[in-house]
């Protein structure tokens, strides 16, 4: 008499196959979430070269200077209810808290498609009065105003100086002084909000960092390193870095630290990488 011919597996065939399964999962789900956000932050690169590109295009056209990085800081813009938030360097506004338009911001014809692009891994941001600069920031105190200037101690001077940018000519290494960079803000609702500026460690005071924190304090940092713990920075010259934070940590008013945030700053604890030096 023959013997019947199994069709199909056995318990412990399909537990076996199971477990292989599970096990290629495991290895391949973290492997694919690596690429996935290797793949952000190549595509965060090319946004950052664009905007150093945009932005050097403007400079050539407008006599070497570079963008204004909020033009109405201290200066009553035409068009505008008043001055102080609806004027950045990636668009404009008429009303106070709502998104910057980018349609109408000064790089437009200079971009792509005519607008700021977003940082790709920016996270879910919560909304916040900066909101519209696609997750990157601007080297505001040294390329997008002049507030560098010793003058910025007076009313008149602070005017003066954030309503006129630095000229291509006086930065004396390109490669070395940060135009754009991923930003973000950790507001008082410990949230993470878009930032418009890439603040460096220092305020300026007399025309020289202000190291003590005696007069102003010491500013939060604003770099955000959402890339697999790094951040992406664009430079005057137009080449992207990839930059990993350094050791030092801000506690903010909640009692967080600005690293358990993803906030702060790489290379030297001085704003030699910001100065036009």
């Amino acid at each position: 008499m023959c013997e019947k011919k199994r069709i199909g597996f056995s318990l412990i065939e399909l537990l076996v196959v199971m477990a292989i399964i599970a096990l290629l999962m495991g290895v391949l789900i973290p492997a694919l979430g690596a690429a996935r956000s290797q793949v952000r932050a190549v595509v965060c690169k090319s946004n950052l070269h664009q905007l150093a590109l945009a932005n050097t295009g403007y400079a050539i056209e407008n006599d070497g200077f570079y963008v204004l990085a909020a033009e109405d800081m201290w200066l009553s813009v035409s068009g505008m209810r008043g001055y102080g938030g609806y004027c950045r360097w990636h668009g404009v506004r008429i009303i106070a808290n709502e998104p910057f338009g980018p349609l109408k911001g000064p790089l437009v014809k200079y971009l792509a498609g005519g607008k700021i692009k977003e940082c790709p891994a920016k996270l879910n941001f919560a909304k916040g009065f900066e909101k519209g600069c696609g997750g990157y920031g601007y080297n505001m105190v040294y390329v997008g105003s002049r507030s560098w200037c010793g003058e910025i101690v007076t009313i008149g001077g602070q005017k003066k100086a954030f309503g006129s940018s630095t000229n291509i000519v006086e930065i004396r290494h390109p490669s070395a002084t940060l135009m754009f960079a991923d930003t973000a803000f950790y507001n008082s609702n410990k949230q993470l909000i878009e930032y418009s500026f890439a603040e460096p460690p220092f305020y300026i005071f007399n025309g020289e960092p202000e190291t003590s924190g005696k007069i102003f304090g010491f500013p939060f940092p604003s770099i955000h390193f959402r890339h697999n713990c790094r951040a992406n920075v664009g430079w005057v010259d137009g080449h992207i870095t990839s930059e990993a934070m350094n050791d030092f940590n801000i506690v903010f008013y909640d009692g967080i630290n600005s690293s358990d945030v993803m906030l702060g700053w790489f290379g030297p604890l001085d704003n030699s990488l910001f100065d036009l030096k």
